[in-house]
């Protein structure tokens, strides 16, 4: 039922823009890690009611996630950090030659490393965690205070494709990151300072506003 479900609503979603298909397609036959389409149109729709200013996406890969957020949102800027040389190059060209580069500020580096250069490019209205998911707790815990008072906080795969719900997994490697996830996740949910939702679309989506 969900498959159908899944399908039904992705056959409803309008064509997007050739440069988007074509990323998408890139994407599937280099197994680069984009946002699933369900998952960003309902990010992209949350971020439209929200209306954020500035956007500080960590993960950027080729430019996929952030150029879909700085078309929907053409009077917003976004700040994007990737660390892998060959995707961020892959990103500059891709949004160089979409003509969002005036939205979009790429910085190349370690997230868990160059965050001082945040207090120059902040406050963010919204915080989009979209990386190594093993550090998401850190990514969260960095790059919260440089969140504008009723900033928000998107965090991307938070049901690992259901494997968080799996009480056997095979591979240790995978077992591991699921485990690191879902005390993430536990952790996010029991917070003191922020109240967080986890919608069921695309590989999770967890949002995280201030009480």
């Amino acid at each position: 039922m969900q498959d159908r479900i899944h399908t039904y609503i992705e056959s409803l979603i309008q064509k997007r823009k050739p440069i988007f298909v074509e990323m998408e397609q890139y994407a599937l036959e280099h197994d680069v890690p984009i946002m699933e389409l369900t998952g960003i149109e309902a990010l992209l729709q949350i971020l439209r009611i929200q209306g954020p200013t500035k956007i500080l996406e960590i993960g950027t890969a080729i430019g996929y996630s952030a150029m879909r957020m700085a078309d929907a949102l053409p009077n917003t800027n976004i700040v994007t950090i990737e660390r892998d040389e060959e995707r961020f190059n892959e990103a500059i060209h891709n949004i160089t030659r979409s003509g969002l580069d005036h939205q979009i500020k790429v910085l190349h580096g370690d997230a868990l490393e160059i965050v001082e250069q945040m207090k120059d490019l902040g406050p963010f209205d919204a915080l989009f965690i979209d990386a190594a998911k093993g550090q998401y707790l850190k990514f969260f815990e960095m790059y919260t205070p440089f969140l504008s008072h009723d900033g928000i906080i998107y965090t991307d795969n938070v049901l690992f494709k259901g494997l968080v719900a799996e009480e056997y997994i095979e591979s240790k490697r995978t077992r591991n990151l699921v485990k690191k996830i879902n005390h993430y996740n536990e952790w996010l949910m029991n917070h003191n300072e922020y109240i967080t939702s986890i919608i069921p679309v695309g590989d999770g989506l967890a949002i995280s506003k201030r009480k």
